[in-house]
C-alpha cells in the first residue's frame, strides 16, 4: 500500500489585498524600517545633522544682526527665570507664553552658571538645540512618508543648510521653536504603528505648536490630511476625535488663563486677550506680496536675497505634486506638507495682508520635503516609464546616472550661491556695534543705577546685568511711550531720559511714539558705533532732569 504526501500549493493572494500596479511599480509595498534599526538611516542622518549643527553653530553670535524680536522673547524669558512673571514688563496677549517659557527652560543651565550671559548673541546657542532636534524630524517624517533614503537625506539638508534657514534658524525666534512642535506632530500622525496614542501625541504637539506661535493654526488642516491618510480605517474616527479633542482641551487653556485673570474681556486697568486679538487682526496690512513697492515685496525680496533654491524650488515642487496627485504614489503621500505649502502661500498672497520676516520659518520644512519628494517622483517617472519601454537590463544602472546627471546639474547652480551665502554666516560679524554700544554704556556711565536709558531690547539685558534698574533704568524705547506703569514714572517725559540708544530699529519706530521722538531730536550723540544705516548711536538728552548722569 502506498501513500501520498498532498501537493504542496500556493495559496490565492485576494485581489484585494494584492499591491497596486503603481505600488508594485515603485517596489515600495511596505513602510521604511524604523530609523533607530536602520544602520543607513542613522548614519546618513547622522553625518547630515553634524554638518548642520557646525554650519549653524559658527559665528553664530554675530550674524546675522540682532533683531529686538529677539532681545523681547529673551527678556521675557528672562523675568520668567527670575519669577517677575510672563514679561519683563506688563503682559498683554500678543503671543501666548509658552515660546518664551520654553527659551527660559534652554537658557537656565547657561545662565545660572554665568548670569551675564544672558544676553542674546550668547544665548543664541540654545536655538541649535531646536534645529537640530527639528532637523532629525524632518528626515524622520520624510522616511515614514515614504520617501526614499536619498530622498529624506536631501530634504534634511535643504531645510538646514540652505543659506535662508541657516540665517532665520540662528535667531531666537518663537517661530522655530514651534516648527519643532508641528514637525512632530506630523511624525506621530504618520506613524507606521498607527496607535491611538500616536495621534493623541499629534494633536497634544500641535497644541504646543499653536500655543508657542499662534500661527502655526493655519497648518493644522495639513495635519489633519497627513493624519486621515495614515491612520488605520477601524480606528480612524477614534484617532482623529481624539486628536482634534487633545489639541482643542490644551489650545483653549490660553483663553482659560486670562479668564481667570479677569483679562479675557477689555475693562478699565488691565489689559485683555480680546484686545490682543483686535491688534493681530486690525494691524497695518504690508501690501501685496508681488507689488514691488510694498512691504511684503521687499520681505520676499530678502528670503531670495539668501536663497532662491528652497522658497521657489519647494512652491514648484508643490505644484508637481499636486497636478500628479492621481496617479503618483509620492504625490499622495506628501498632501499634507504640500497642503501645508500651498496653504502658507495661500496666506502670504493676501492683497493686503501682515507679512513678517519670519512668517517664512514655518514653511521651511514642508518647503524641502516638497523639493526633495518633487525630485524623487521626477527620477522615479523616468525609471518607471524605462522600464515600461523594455528597457530592464538598463534600469539599474540608469537609475545611478540618472541621479548622478540630476546631482550635478543641480550641485552646478546650487552649490555656488549656497556657499556664498553660507560663508557669509560663518565669517561676517553683523553685531560689533551693538557689543560696543553695550562696553560703552557698561563702563562709561558713571552711575548706572540711577541713569535712564531708552533702548531696544537687543540690548536691554547688556544693561540690566550692567547694573542699570530693570524697567526703570534700562526701559525698552517702545514702553516710554505705551505702557502706563511706565509714563506715570515719566511725569516730564522725554526730559526724565538721560541717553537714547538711537539703533536702526529705534530710528525707525520713533516716528509713532512721542516720547522716544522728542528725546532723539533733543539729544546730541556722544558715541556712535558703526556707519551709515546700520548705526548705533548713543545720545545724551541735552535737557534731561537734574540727577542723571552726564
Amino acid at each position: 500500500m502506498t501513500s501520498t504526501l498532498p501537493a504542496v500549493t500556493t495559496p490565492k493572494v485576494p485581489a484585494q489585498r494584492r499591491p497596486a500596479p503603481e505600488a508594485r511599480s515603485t517596489g515600495r509595498t511596505r513602510p521604511p524600517e524604523r530609523l533607530r534599526s536602520s544602520r543607513s538611516d542613522l548614519l546618513l542622518c547622522g553625518l547630515l545633522l553634524a554638518a548642520i549643527l557646525v554650519v549653524q553653530g559658527w559665528h553664530i553670535a554675530d550674524y546675522p544682526t540682532l533683531s529686538d524680536d529677539e532681545g523681547t522673547y529673551l527678556a521675557q524669558a528672562w523675568a520668567v527665570q527670575q519669577g517677575k512673571g510672563l514679561a519683563h514688563y506688563t503682559y498683554w496677549y500678543d503671543h501666548p507664553p509658552l515660546g518664551w517659557v520654553q527659551i527660559a527652560l534652554l537658557t537656565w543651565i547657561p545662565s545660572a552658571i554665568s548670569p551675564g550671559s544672558m544676553t542674546v548673541g550668547s544665548m543664541r546657542i540654545a536655538m541649535l538645540v531646536i534645529s537640530g532636534i527639528s532637523a532629525v524630524l524632518v528626515y524622520v517624517l520624510g522616511r515614514r512618508l515614504s520617501l526614499p533614503r536619498w530622498a529624506a537625506g536631501l530634504g534634511m539638508a535643504l531645510f538646514g543648510l540652505s543659506p535662508l534657514a541657516v540665517v532665520l534658524q540662528r535667531e531666537i525666534f518663537l517661530d522655530n521653536i514651534a516648527v519643532m512642535w508641528l514637525l512632530l506632530a506630523f511624525c506621530l500622525a504618520a506613524s507606521p504603528s498607527r496607535h491611538l496614542w500616536h495621534h493623541f501625541g499629534a494633536g497634544l504637539a500641535a497644541a504646543a505648536g499653536v500655543l508657542t506661535k499662534e500661527t502655526m493654526l493655519v497648518v493644522l488642516p495639513a495635519l489633519f490630511v497627513t493624519m486621515w491618510r495614515h491612520s488605520h480605517r477601524d480606528t480612524r474616527k477614534f484617532a482623529l476625535t481624539g486628536a482634534v479633542t487633545a489639541c482643542a482641551l490644551i489650545g483653549f487653556s490660553y483663553p482659560l488663563f486670562a479668564l481667570l485673570k479677569g483679562e479675557l474681556l477689555p475693562g478699565s486697568g488691565h489689559v485683555s486677550l480680546w484686545d490682543g486679538v483686535k491688534y493681530q487682526m486690525s494691524r497695518p496690512g504690508s501690501g501685496f506680496i508681488l507689488d514691488t513697492s510694498s512691504g511684503s515685496y521687499g520681505v520676499l525680496h530678502s528670503w531670495l536675497y539668501y536663497d532662491r533654491v528652497l522658497p521657489l524650488g519647494g512652491l514648484a515642487g508643490a505644484l508637481l505634486l499636486i497636478v500628479t496627485w492621481r496617479w503618483s504614489v509620492t504625490a499622495r503621500a506628501l498632501a499634507g506638507p504640500a497642503l501645508a505649502v500651498a496653504i502658507l502661500a495661500a496666506v502670504a498672497m493676501r492683497p493686503n495682508g501682515y507679512l513678517p520676516a519670519m512668517y517664512i520659518i514655518g514653511a521651511l520644512p514642508f518647503l524641502a520635503l516638497v523639493l526633495a519628494g518633487g525630485a524623487a517622483s521626477v527620477a522615479h517617472a523616468v525609471v518607471r516609464r524605462r522600464r515600461a519601454e523594455g528597457e530592464k537590463r538598463y534600469v539599474t544602472g540608469g537609475r545611478y546616472a540618472l541621479a548622478a546627471v540630476l546631482a550635478l546639474a543641480a550641485g552646478a547652480y546650487v552649490v555656488p550661491h549656497w556657499y556664498d551665502g553660507d560663508r557669509t554666516a560663518l565669517t561676517a560679524d553683523a553685531n560689533k556695534p551693538y557689543r560696543q554700544a553695550s562696553h560703552w554704556l557698561s563702563t562709561k556711565v558713571a552711575d548706572p543705577k540711577g541713569t535712564r536709558v531708552l533702548v531696544d531690547d537687543a540690548l536691554w539685558l547688556d544693561l540690566v546685568h550692567a547694573g542699570y534698574r530693570p524697567g526703570l533704568g534700562a526701559i525698552w524705547f517702545y514702553k516710554a511711550d505705551l505702557d502706563p506703569a511706565v509714563t506715570k514714572t515719566m511725569p516730564h517725559g522725554w526730559r526724565d531720559i538721560d541717553y537714547v540708544v538711537a539703533s536702526p530699529t529705534v530710528r525707525r519706530d520713533a516716528k509713532d511714539l512721542p516720547n522716544v521722538k522728542a528725546a532723539i531730536q533733543h539729544s546730541e550723540p556722544v558715541a556712535t558705533f558703526g556707519t551709515g544705516p546700520d548705526r548705533i548711536e548713543i545720545r545724551q538728552i541735552q535737557t534731561a532732569a537734574a540727577g542723571g548722569a552726564r
